[in-house]
C-alpha cells in the first residue's frame, strides 16, 4: 500500500509517498480503508523528532481517519465489513489502510460527508477529555477557549455553545474572529489587539471565567491565572509558545484554582473507549442535528502532505485540514 514515509526526521523534514506493508488487524482490532486523514500539530512535532509513537504503534504519521471497514480482527462484533466509519489512532493514518482499536471507532455522522469525518475523532476526543471530563465544566458555567479558529478550537467552540455556555475565545486574526463567531463564540478577541484578560474581566463583572482551554502556554499561564474565575480550572493540551514560564502561584491559591494538562495519544484503549463512548452519546447526535458541523479548511492529497503540513505551520487555517486518498 502506499504511505507517507519521513524523510530527514527533523527541523527540515520531508514526507514522501511511498510503498509499505499493508497492516494487518489483531484482535480487537479493525482494518479501515483510509478515505481521508486528519492533519494535526502532532504530526508536525512528531515528523520533526520531537514527539514519538508511543510502544507499540506504527510509526507512520496520523492520528485519525476516516473511510471504510475493510476487515474486523478476531474478537470483534461491533464493526462489519463496508461500514463508514471514522477513528483515533494513536498512529499510522496517513496510508492506504490502518489498523485501528475498535473501541476507538466511530460512526459516520449521518449527514455527513465521509471525506469530512475525518476532522472529527480527534477535536471531539479532546475536547471532551478536557473540557467535561478533567475540567468538569457545568452548566451555565463560562468558558475560554484558546486558539479558537484551530481544529480544536472550531470543535470546543460549537459543543460549549450548543451546551448554552458563554464562550470567549482567542484567534488571531479579524477574519479568524469573525469565524469563530459564527460557530457560537459570544466574544471572539483578536489577541493581537485586544488584551483578552482585560476583556474576560470587562464581560463578566470582573469575575472571570470557569474553564479554561489552552494550548499556547508560555506567557499565557500567568494571564490564565489572572482571567479566571474562584474555583476556576485551568486545563493545558499543548505548549506551543512554551511549556516554562515564571508564575506567581498565589492567585491560584486565594482563588482556589486547579491547574491541569492532559495528552490523548498514550491513554490506554480502555480509557479511550470511555471518551468514545461520551463522544457518541452526547456529541454525535448534535452533529446530526445540524447543531455542530466539521469546519474543513482545506482538502491535500496525500502525496501532497509537505505542502498540507506548511499550511498547519503557518496558521493560516480555520478548523481541520485533511490528506484525501
Amino acid at each position: 500500500m502506499k504511505a507517507i514515509r519521513i524523510e530527514n526526521p527533523g527541523v527540515d523534514y520531508r514526507l514522501a509517498l511511498d510503498e509499505t506493508p499493508m497492516p494487518r488487524p489483531g484482535a480487537g482490532e479493525v482494518l479501515i480503508q483510509v478515505r481521508a486523514a486528519g492533519v494535526n500539530r502532532a504530526d508536525i512535532s512528531q515528523a520533526q523528532g520531537r514527539y514519538p509513537p508511543p510502544p507499540g504503534a506504527s510509526d507512520i504519521l496520523g492520528m485519525e481517519v476516516s473511510g471504510e471497514i475493510a476487515e474486523a480482527g478476531e474478537g470483534v462484533a461491533e464493526w462489519q465489513v463496508g461500514q463508514q466509519v471514522c477513528a483515533l489512532l494513536a498512529g499510522g493514518g496517513y496510508a492506504e489502510f490502518c489498523a485501528a482499536p475498535a473501541e476507538c471507532v466511530l460512526p459516520v455522522p449521518k449527514g455527513i460527508g465521509v471525506v469530512d469525518a475525518a476532522g472529527l475523532p480527534e477535536a471531539y476526543f479532546t475536547v471532551w477529555a478536557n473540557l467535561l471530563m478533567a475540567a468538569q465544566l457545568k452548566s451555565g458555567e463560562r468558558v475560554l477557549i484558546h486558539g479558537g479558529s484551530s481544529g480544536i478550537g472550531t470543535a470546543a467552540i460549537q459543543l460549549c455553545a450548543a451546551r448554552a455556555h458563554e464562550v470567549f475565545t482567542t484567534a488571531g486574526s479579524g477574519n479568524k474572529c469573525a469565524a469563530c463567531e459564527a460557530l457560537g463564540a459570544t466574544h471572539a478577541i483578536n489577541y493581537r489587539e485586544e488584551d483578552f484578560v482585560d476583556v474576560v474581566k470587562k464581560a463578566t463583572g470582573g469575575r472571570g471565567v470557569d474553564v479554561i482551554l489552552d494550548m499556547v502556554g508560555g506567557d499565557y499561564i500567568q494571564r490564565n491565572i489572572a482571567a479566571a474565575a474562584v474555583w476556576g480550572r485551568i486545563v493545558n493540551i499543548a505548549y506551543q509558545s512554551g511549556s516554562k514560564a515564571t508564575v506567581d502561584f498565589s492567585s491560584v491559591l486565594m482563588k482556589r484554582l486547579s491547574l491541569l494538562a492532559t495528552t490523548l495519544r498514550s491513554r490506554t484503549n480502555a480509557e479511550k473507549a470511555a471518551i468514545r463512548n461520551a463522544v457518541l452519546r452526547e456529541v454525535w447526535p448534535l452533529i446530526e442535528a445540524g447543531s455542530i458541523k466539521p469546519v474543513t479548511d482545506s482538502l491535500f492529497p496525500i502525496a501532497e502532505a509537505q505542502a498540507a503540513h506548511a499550511r498547519m505551520a503557518k496558521s493560516e487555517h480555520i478548523g481541520k485540514i485533511l490528506l484525501t486518498l
